[in-house]
Parts: structure tokens; C-alpha cells; sequence
């Protein structure tokens, strides 16, 4: 699969297209300035994720694979692309329902976060039941 399909990093000037593949599956994720955006490619793109600097590691958010390549694999693909282009732990937030397949691809769930992505899990929760994981955190 890898060998087929590189992680592409985007360019700051390339984020609408990450963009239009968000809209495209009716999320309201958005690749914002201060990410760095990974996708997965062939014709179109079909999986993206962001990561935002936190705390000498990376925050990561906005993981999307297009519907009719679920359960393929891609997303752990793209996760492992993500750990291997980045330094320090990554950290994410995602509903229970995603622990297991979190797990899978080396996530714990974490207690302890960095004050900024504390706070901003508490906002989160009041909306959403949500959890923190994180890979890495030695």
C-alpha cells in the first residue's frame, strides 16, 4: 500500500484542495494556516489529516478518508506516514467509539495534556464526549 501511495505533505498554497475534499464528504473540517496537512492521493485526494505544533510534539486533527476507501486501511497508513514525518508525541482527541481502532495504530489514551490542548479538550467536552490519546509520550 505504501509503495503505491506516498503521504504527500501540502503546501500552504495547495490547503484548498484538502479544503474541497472536506466539503466534498460534507465535513466541516478545514486545513488552517498553521497545520501541516498530509494526504493521500491518486487522481483526487482521498484521506488527509492536519498536524498543529503542541508542546515539541503535534496536535493532530482533521483525519478523513473518503467513504469508499474506508476500511482499507488508508487511515492507518496515513497515521504511520504522520508518525514517521514528525517529531515528539502526537496527540488527538476522537469519540470512544474510535479508542480501538486508535489503539491499533499505538495510541493510548492520555491523561495528562499540555495546558493549551487541556483547555481546549474541556471547551470540546462541553458539546461532545470526546477522549485524548496520544503516541510517543514517553
Amino acid at each position: 500500500m505504501s509503495e503505491q501511495c506516498p503521504a504527500v505533505p501540502l503546501a500552504p498554497v495547495a490547503f484548498p484542495l484538502a479544503n474541497q475534499f472536506y466539503r466534498t464528504h460534507r465535513s466541516r473540517m478545514r486545513a488552517r494556516g498553521h497545520h501541516r496537512v498530509l494526504v493521500l492521493r491518486d487522481a483526487a485526494i482521498f484521506a488527509a489529516l492536519c498536524l498543529q505544533p503542541a508542546a515539541q510534539g503535534h496536535w493532530l486533527t482533521n483525519l478523513m478518508v473518503a467513504p469508499e476507501r474506508r476500511g482499507l486501511g488508508w487511515a492507518g497508513h496515513l497515521l504511520a506516514e504522520a508518525r514517521r514525518m514528525s517529531e515528539g508525541p502526537i496527540w488527538l482527541f476522537c469519540h470512544p467509539e474510535l479508542e480501538s481502532f486508535y489503539q491499533r495504530a499505538g495510541y493510548c489514551r492520555c491523561e495528562i495534556l499540555p495546558p493549551a490542548l487541556s483547555e481546549r479538550l474541556a471547551r470540546y467536552r462541553q458539546s461532545k464526549p470526546l477522549i485524548a490519546m496520544l503516541h510517543g509520550g514517553g
